[in-house]
């Protein structure tokens, strides 16, 4: 970084900055925890001989803390598969349903922009197609900080939500359905073969949010790829070449995203594993009624404060998933 050519290619200098910060994260962290336990051992030592009950709760206070500072940093060290510590490009879907659906995947958006925010990761707007009435009937968010992808991809499935429709006068309950899908955001250095025979460039004029530049160019970019029907779509940047450049990446990791899904059915079918693939196949319910509840349905994790989970805490639910990844 010292090197005066350093920032002459500023998104290989950007990469750079990017994983220093995150081996300084795993270093700091784990002097913290070292500093912490000498502090223990100190307090442990002085509670013994004082024999002092405020003392004892303030230890145990202390104690608690750092069982939770010791399983988020052995959380961070399982994130080791490749491309985990990459930005990662998410996408939501709603399902059938119309305003119903389109008005949860914006609930939805905002849940992934305050967890985002809460880890000071940066959330940059690729395309957004407003719905008809309310909500959304597409976004993708590529949402940038080190293992940002690997937290995010135990979010990646079907999102179903049960509760009193605010759009039926006749205050019925209603079941919604959102997919989630994420990738990594990949590297130009990345090897992806990509011929140009393959692909179909379509432009056209940016619209909703991040197309500030409406109705001037047509700057937005559509890329379909032929053999696997993958379709990417980018908006948010001001000149078409450079939305191009953000739609091949985004290409890039959902052939990639493609690949690595092939080897893991290939992997369940020699095991013997079937799982369905489909609507009916959801990851997570969130019930607002008859009663309050988010359950995650891999892990069987479930909190009743579902307010907290819309406000973006959803922390327990990704540590439950990447643990039972692991064993």
């Amino acid at each position: 970084m010292a090197d005066p050519s350093f920032w002459d290619d500023q998104n290989k200098a950007q990469s750079v900055i990017q994983e220093t910060n995150g081996i300084k994260e795993y270093v700091n962290g784990f002097e913290t925890i070292e500093e912490n336990l000498e502090n223990l051992e100190v307090s442990y030592e002085l509670v013994k001989e004082e024999n002092d009950q405020e003392l004892f709760a303030d230890l145990d206070a202390e104690l608690q803390q750092f069982i939770t500072d010791v399983n988020q940093f052995e959380l961070q060290l399982l994130l080791s598969e490749p491309y985990d510590a990459n930005n990662a490009i998410l996408e939501l879907h709603p399902g059938a349903g119309g305003t119903e659906s389109q008005d949860w995947a914006s609930m939805l958006l905002r849940m992934y922009q305050r967890w985002a925010e809460e880890r000071n990761f940066k959330v940059e707007t690729l395309d957004y197609l407003p719905g008809d009435e309310a909500g959304l009937k597409s976004v993708t968010l590529i949402i940038k900080g080190h293992n940002a992808y690997g937290y995010l991809k135990a979010e990646k499935g079907v999102h179903r939500l049960v509760r009193i429709s605010p759009f039926d006068s006749s205050g019925r309950r209603h079941t919604s359905f959102v997919s989630c899908d994420v990738t990594p955001e990949m590297s130009d250095d990345v090897d992806i073969d990509i011929r140009t025979e393959d692909i179909k460039v379509d432009t056209y004029r940016a619209s909703g949010a991040g197309g500030q530049h409406v109705n001037t160019t047509d700057s937005a970019v559509r890329i379909t790829h032929l053999p696997t029907n993958i379709i990417v779509t980018c908006q948010n940047e001001r000149s078409q070449i450079k939305n191009r450049e953000a739609a091949m990446k985004m290409l890039k990791s959902k052939l990639y995203q493609l690949e690595v899904e092939k080897q893991r059915q290939e992997l369940d079918d020699i095991r013997g594993e079937q799982k369905e693939i489909g609507w009916g196949s959801q990851i997570r319910s969130y019930v607002f009624h008859p009663y309050s509840m988010v359950k995650d349905h891999r892990t069987d994790k479930e909190t009743g404060n579902t307010q907290a989970v819309m406000d973006g805490d959803i922390n327990p639910f990704i540590d439950a998933y990447l643990r039972s990844q692991m064993d």
